[in-house]
């Protein structure tokens, strides 16, 4: 299945699940913030939110300091 993250194309197994894409992906979780097809998930949201092919996420990275 292909989805568009961050504007970019990329090939997932199918099906997969926003919290299977951060796994895959080796993201850290408590640092990022995800739009799944426009709307912002709470990250309890994520094992449940199943992907299809042309979906667009977009990984947001939240970053603390001064």
């Amino acid at each position: 299945m292909k989805i568009i993250v961050n504007g970019q194309s990329h090939s997932i197994a199918d099906p997969q699940t926003i919290d299977g894409l951060v796994q895959e992906l080796k993201l850290i979780p408590e640092t990022l913030l995800i739009e799944h097809n426009g709307k912002a998930l709470h990250r309890g949201e994520w094992q449940r939110r199943a992907m299809q092919d042309g979906d667009k996420i977009e990984l947001i990275r939240v970053v603390a300091g001064g």
